[in-house]
């Protein structure tokens, strides 16, 4: 008779050095794996080692690398792994994900790596849904029913960047003329999107982040007060800006998602 499996899930997050939206974001998406899955049990790793060791030095709070995360795996036992990656698209990071996971596979009976956020062609209509039901309903209740929305990316020079190109088409083809995709790092920058936005009759603009966390991007780089920021560039162009500070992690129908894609790597 075979002995019973030791199942893991590894959650693997680019990661914060802010903890209180950590725990909004990062730990509520993995809460809702472990309850989605009470047979597996859950353990954290994220892919930015500057993260990693801000939290030791400033708060001895020890966060495992991912080759560390899968190393402790083995060392308790675990004969079956899930490595479920919460990035938004299959850029850097996830490559990182995939490389580290790869190198420990003969280390397990059964290792299997999900999916980001945005990955499949049915990822786009999910996320244009989680979108509207999640950002643009009460983006519309706070600025009013005629205002544009802009969710700022992180951008990458990765090739995995027109991911944002694809989620813009995507949802204007999905009737929302009025939102927008930007990025801090990549394409559409600042800059084009006000290309964009320009002679569209829009007055208000709700900004939020389309990161998984809240973190310095959303607070600095999209709703800082620098002139180089995406609320100082709007208002600059004429528009009265509605920052929202919340990471999709803090959403419930983007937490979901992610679940959806471990359920798709247990059906492997």
């Amino acid at each position: 008779m075979m002995p019973m499996s030791k199942k893991a899930i590894l959650v693997v997050s680019f990661g914060t050095s802010y903890n209180d939206n950590c725990e909004k974001t990062i730990g509520a998406t993995e809460e809702l794996i472990s309850k989605s899955f009470p047979q597996w049990a859950v353990l954290r790793a994220f892919t930015s080692k500057m993260i990693i060791k801000k939290l030791k030095e400033r708060d001895g709070n020890v966060v495992y690398y991912i080759d560390e995360a899968l190393q402790r795996l083995v060392d308790d036992g675990f004969d079956t792994v899930i490595v479920q990656p919460t990035h938004i698209m299959n850029g850097t990071e996830y490559d990182f994900v995939e490389h580290f996971a790869e190198k420990f596979r003969d280390r397990f009976r059964c290792l299997r790596i999900g999916k980001p956020l945005l990955t499949s062609g049915e990822d786009y209509g999910k996320v244009v849904e989680a979108i509207a039901s999640g950002i643009i309903a009460p983006a519309k209740e706070m600025a009013g029913p005629d205002a544009g929305i802009v969710l700022m990316g992180h951008g990458s020079e990765h090739f995995a960047n027109s991911t944002y190109s694809q989620l813009q088409l995507s949802l204007w083809l999905s009737g929302y003329e009025d939102v927008y995709v930007t990025t801090v790092e990549g394409f559409p920058d600042f800059g084009d999107t006000m290309a964009l936005m320009k002679g569209m009759g829009i007055r208000n603009v709700v900004i939020q982040p389309f990161m998984l966390v809240a973190g310095d991007h959303a607070n600095n780089d999209m709703a800082g007060d620098e002139p180089d920021s995406l609320k100082s560039v709007l208002e600059h162009n004429g528009y009265k800006v509605f920052p929202v500070i919340k990471g999709l992690g803090e959403i419930p129908e983007f937490r979901r998602l992610f679940v959806d894609h471990i359920s798709d790597a247990m059906k492997k």
